[in-house]
């Protein structure tokens, strides 16, 4: 993963569940909506097969990494299918020092002021609070205040009508999922239904 060129567009997708013929068209219509960075979870079915197809897909058009990386043998797998990057849901300090000692970016989960800081603390590239949606934007600019330095990544409850306020209130970063990889929206193939919500996402960021 290209820290430098996530920052210039610091938005991630996260794509879970997902079955493994929906990921080609996924990756398309990613592609077509302009975004550059994508997760895919490790607790969905055939997760190393997903991440595959999706590098292949995109022909190094994304940055494609691994979430939900709970353990060293799931990081393992991981990146033996080709994830450059690692999120956890949590700070799990084997898997993170793992990445920081190989040069890996992870954006490791965290919520209260203590776990940001000791998710930060143990080498994270950026902090994911998560779940952010229970405290809004807001709570990014109390966070950023005693720890202006610590790059913050939100995830959860981030949408068209909020996302510049995470930004504004201090989010280096943000990250959306089920509310645009809908599964009933990948399930009757409305694959360009998903480009325009991103692009929509986007557009609101700049």
């Amino acid at each position: 993963m290209d820290i430098s060129r996530f920052k210039k567009l610091p938005i991630l997708g996260i794509i879970r569940g997902v079955e493994p013929e929906a990921i080609e068209p996924l990756v398309d219509a990613v592609i077509s909506s302009g975004l550059e960075t994508i997760e895919i979870a490790m607790n969905s079915r055939k997760a190393d097969e997903l991440i595959r197809r999706a590098v292949k897909a995109s022909n190094k058009k994304l940055m494609i990494g691994a979430g939900t990386v709970m353990n060293l043998e799931i990081l393992k797998v991981s990146l033996d299918a080709g994830a450059t990057f690692i999120v956890t849901p949590t700070l799990v300090s084997d898997v993170v020092g793992y990445c920081v000692k190989n040069v890996i970016p992870v954006f490791p989960g965290a919520l209260t002021p203590t776990e940001i800081y000791a998710a930060w603390s143990a080498g994270a590239t950026m902090v994911k609070v998560f779940p952010s949606n229970f405290f809004g934007p807001s709570y990014m600019k109390e966070v950023k205040g005693p720890f202006n330095n610590i790059e913050l990544l939100a995830c959860g409850g981030v949408n068209a009508k909020n996302i510049r306020t995470f930004f504004s209130n201090g989010a280096s970063a943000v990250a959306f999922g089920a509310s645009i990889f809908r599964k009933s929206w990948i399930d009757d193939g409305n694959f360009k239904k998903i480009e325009r919500s991103i692009r929509e996402l986007i557009s609101r960021k700049l």
